[in-house]
């Protein structure tokens, strides 16, 4: 049996240096602990529960953990703090007529009106999304 946890380790292992996410660790750890107790005299029976308990318990306490580090932090860009700021009509906007200028944030966007009606400059709209490098308005 100890020829076969040290296969099931090293696959183990090997599987999990191919995979990007943490997906076979827990079981490299568990086939590791069933190694030993191979080594300790262990019947098969205990080898198989330290196996599953082991992997178990290593799932339990280190995936939440490892969750944590591996998530990739997504940082919100300039665009997307506009989405849903307060924004004024520089130029009036007019879907038919393809113009209409935005001051949002102190930065000057082309808009479109998401409800395709004139809006004219002066009034206070809110920026809905962002279509290319156009913004979508409502009025406030």
């Amino acid at each position: 049996m100890r020829i076969f946890w040290l296969a099931a380790f090293i696959v183990f292992a090997a599987g999990e240096a191919v995979t990007v996410g943490l997906v076979s660790v827990w079981f490299a750890v568990g086939a590791l602990a069933a190694l030993f107790a191979t080594a300790l005299g262990a019947g098969l029976w205990l080898q198989i529960t330290v196996f599953l308990g082991v992997s178990a318990l290593a799932l339990a306490l280190f995936k939440p953990l490892s969750s944590k580090f591996l998530k990739p932090k997504v940082s919100a860009t300039n665009a997307d703090r506009v989405i849903g700021s307060t924004a004024l009509v520089t130029e009036t906007i007019d879907n038919t007529q393809a113009q209409g200028q935005v001051k949002v944030n102190g930065q000057v966007w082309s808009a479109r009106s998401a409800q395709d009606i004139v809006i004219p400059a002066g009034t206070d709209v809110r920026v809905l999304r962002i279509e290319g490098v156009k913004v979508m308005v409502e009025t406030a």
